[in-house]
């Protein structure tokens, strides 16, 4: 009976051992979890508003509070799935990882080559798709379907004209991204690129020169605009320090002109482009026509440029520096420089 009680002891010191062994390593498996994660509560609510596949990869460089207009939100340090609205370009300029965005980005010349793997996701976006992409992070510039983005993975809105210029913008994003090294690259590339096309031009521009941005739309209408609405001003008054018409102050960012005004905003060189979705031509086929456009002084000294829509109408990072080298060669193939 002594050995079989003996035997039986044996029996529930092994069974008690092996338990504490299981529960020991449940305890480290756990540790470890968090400890690669971070582990904290903040964290834990971040990875929470992902979509469910999103979670582990949200996780892996940890979690962060990003301030924004809609409040704090808690978003990865690193993403690694982007869905995105209208800031496409801006993103990929800093080597951020985009799965979806809105249509018109496929119609942008200067991302064609950075847009592998990228989805459609409609404007608004729709959600479903978006769903489907499993990101990890998602960032508007209109908050249109914020609460139900929301429920499919931490977003965060940006309003349009957060940032005013190149430098602003890539860094916003650089930071949005967790890529300020490559924000940083970018920007000096960017400034090098912009110093030589203002070498390139020397002797070529006069010092009080102006330069005027305008667009015609489908209606008629005339505009013209600043350094920041796109068309090209970024790259004119900005990258390449050149002079705006004295009556377009930096103010004035988009302006409807009569034809009656539009001497008093005209410029020694100008650049238009026709918005017109149907290629109708006619609105410009009239303006072309018209006396007071035939009056102006750039009509006269053939320094009028009719510019693609597609390709000028574009205001992101990528674009911006495409762009500085077809405003530079457009103006030194007409001066005979180039």
């Amino acid at each position: 009976m002594f050995t079989r009680s003996k035997s039986l002891f044996t029996v529930m010191i092994l069974v008690v051992m092996l338990s504490m062994l299981v529960t020991a390593c449940g305890g480290n498996s756990g540790g470890s979890g968090s400890a690669a994660s971070g582990g904290t509560a903040a964290e834990t609510s971040g990875k929470e508003t992902a979509a469910p596949d999103s979670k582990e990869t949200a996780s892996d460089g940890g979690a962060r509070t990003y301030k924004t207009e809609k409040g704090d939100v808690e978003i990865p340090v690193k993403p690694q799935r982007i869905v995105t609205d209208y800031y496409g370009g801006e993103l990929l300029s800093v080597g951020a990882p985009v799965v979806g965005a809105e249509p018109s980005i496929f119609q942008n010349p200067f991302l064609k080559d950075k847009l592998n793997g990228v989805e459609d996701v409609g404007y608004p976006i729709n959600t479903e798709k978006a769903l489907s992409l499993k990101p990890d992070l998602i960032v508007v510039m209109y908050d249109d379907n914020y609460e139900a983005l929301s429920k499919i993975a931490p977003t965060i809105y940006i309003p349009y004209g957060t940032a005013t210029n190149v430098d602003d913008t890539v860094r916003l994003f650089g930071d949005i991204a967790g890529e300020k090294e490559k924000a940083e690259e970018f920007i000096k590339a960017f400034d090098e690129k912009a110093a030589a096309a203002r070498e390139k031009l020397k002797g070529v521009v006069d010092e009080n020169d102006t330069f005027g941005i305008y667009e015609l739309t489908d209606k008629g209408e005339l505009w013209t605009f600043g350094d920041n609405a796109g068309r090209g001003g970024q790259v004119l008054y900005n990258a390449l320090q050149l002079k705006r018409p004295a009556k377009n102050s930096k103010e004035n960012q988009t302006l409807q002109l009569s034809m009656e005004l539009l001497p008093e905003y005209a410029a020694d060189y100008m650049f238009l482009t026709t918005y017109d979705p149907e290629k109708k031509g006619d609105k410009l086929k009239e303006l072309k026509a018209s006396p007071v456009w035939n009056s102006l002084a750039a009509a006269k000294n053939d320094r009028i440029y009719y510019n693609d829509f597609d390709t000028f109408y574009r205001y992101d990072p990528i674009a911006i520096m495409g762009q500085i080298d077809l405003f530079v060669d457009m103006i030194l193939e007409h001066s005979g420089k180039k």
